[in-house]
């Protein structure tokens, strides 16, 4: 049986348990605050992205793995014997994937998956190679059966407040105003068809009724969704309000395991505090 490295970019947002777990080996993007440059989950946690905003009003920027990058964390292992199966952030996010395919081309027995997703999203299809290299299939067997599963996990968030999303540019000042005052939440759609994200319906009132109406919505939408895993993914809500979420999928009884994480710096510095969302697989 061939040896295989299971690994991910960062932004996989899997639960430390989960990680243990599947044993997946994580790269980190970059983070960048005022020309320091720190890794998604090794040197900077997503508080002290939020301390800083508070402070400075400022995001910082992220930055994707770059080539060489990717080049130095697999040659060791390819070196040893094993293939890398990789799932990389959404394409239409970050150049991660392209850099990781350069690396591929460059030294062989790279499998780079383009999750067309982010988050938990993509962590679903780390649940996946894991449970096929387990099974001892063959690496390039896995990524054939990953690159199908894309388009079968479906990803969405609800936003709170939609502060972090002016200061990155993606709504206007006037925008954020009018949302505040009229208890507006938007609900932003991944695309997991390229990775690319999209306003959805715009939900009215107090969060906790707006979680309940969109965990409804949203499951409602779909036919034939898996029941084995579900992920509600945060950026650092508060307990009550993943609780409320959790009692609403529990009351369907349905869902075989729901999993409760949170997400790392690249996608908490887009979306701030106050974000969750419903992460699942359909058939």
């Amino acid at each position: 049986m061939s040896k295989i490295l299971l690994s991910a970019d960062t932004t996989c947002d899997l639960s430390d348990e989960l990680k243990k777990e599947t044993g997946v080996f994580l790269t980190p993007l970059h983070i960048i605050i005022d020309e320091n440059s720190y890794e998604d989950g090794v040197n900077i946690t997503p508080e002290e992205i939020y301390k800083n905003f508070d402070a400075t009003g400022t995001l910082p920027k992220t930055a994707a793995v770059n080539t060489q990058e990717y080049i130095d964390y697999f040659k060791p292992y390819i070196d040893d014997g094993y293939d890398v199966i990789h799932i990389n952030l959404g394409k239409a996010l970050s150049s991660s994937y392209q850099n990781c395919v350069v690396a591929a081309n460059k030294i062989g027995h790279i499998y780079p998956i383009n999750s067309c997703n982010l988050s938990t999203g993509s962590g679903h299809l780390v649940l996946e190679a894991y449970k096929r290299i387990q099974q001892g299939m063959p690496a390039k067997d896995i990524a054939e059966q990953l690159t199908e599963l894309v388009s079968h996990c479906h990803s969405s968030f609800v936003i709170d407040k939609l502060n972090y999303l002016r200061a990155g540019g993606r709504c206007s000042s006037l925008a954020v105003l009018g949302a505040n005052l009229l208890q507006l939440k938007p609900s932003i759609l991944v695309n997991n068809e390229d990775g690319s994200m999209t306003v959805g319906k715009k939900y009215r009132g107090r969060l906790e009724n707006v979680l309940v109406q969109y965990v409804d919505e949203t499951l409602s939408k779909y036919d034939k969704i898996r029941d084995e895993r579900i992920f509600i993914t945060h950026a650092g809500i508060g307990d009550k309000y993943v609780e409320i979420v959790k009692k609403e999928l529990q009351k369907r009884n349905f869902f075989k395991n729901i999993y409760i994480t949170r997400a790392g710096c690249t996608i908490s510095s887009h979306c701030g505090p106050g974000t969750l969302g419903i992460l699942f697989m359909t058939e």
